[in-house]
């Protein structure tokens, strides 16, 4: 009979088997797609065709901004090869509160917490901050129908908040 020590196995790590990306021939990508542009995750806002040449495929050259960072990255690729496609996730969250350190703590549709979300710097990080301010100030109960909303956009391990706007008020 085989010893039982040689058939015991450790798994560090499990997830669901999802991908942080997807292939997609380079001639179907469209402008305000998504794409990976060296390692990453970017919304194309200007791509252009040119023609076959005598020898080779015709190339597409893709412009498209970082959806992280907000810095502009080119690529020039043949139109038959593959790139890419970061898999996007777009939630909203209800603003809850604005830790001293600077995270977010947020609450989705179905109740769970989330507290890991930096606050974003420059103008959305700045709205998040006016909305949560005002919104403090007038409400008279601790209820949450009144707080702001964030949208937080998730890719390739990545996530940060890139949008607020105010909830709608019921009264």
């Amino acid at each position: 009979m085989a010893d039982d020590s040689q058939h015991e196995h450790t798994f560090e790590s499990a997830d669901a088997g999802a991908s942080a990306t997807f292939p997609m021939q380079c001639s179907a990508l469209r402008k305000n797609g998504h794409v990976v542009i060296k390692g990453r995750p970017c919304k194309i806002v200007d791509m252009s065709t040119s023609k076959t040449g005598k020898h080779g495929h015709a190339k597409v050259h893709l412009v498209a901004i970082d959806i992280f960072t907000g810095k502009k990255l080119e690529d020039l690729c043949p139109s038959t090869h593959n790139m890419d496609v970061p898999n996007v996730t777009r939630r909203e969250y209800q603003l809850l509160d604005v830790s001293d350190d600077g995270y977010l703590s947020l609450m989705s549709d179905d109740g769970d917490t989330k507290d890991d979300v930096r606050m974003p710097d420059g103008e959305i990080g700045e709205k998040i901050n006016k909305l949560f301010k005002i919104d403090e100030k007038d409400t008279t109960s601790n209820c949450l129908r009144f707080s702001p909303d964030v949208v937080i956009l998730t890719a390739m391990g990545e996530e940060a908040a890139v949008e607020a706007k105010e909830a709608p008020r019921q009264n």
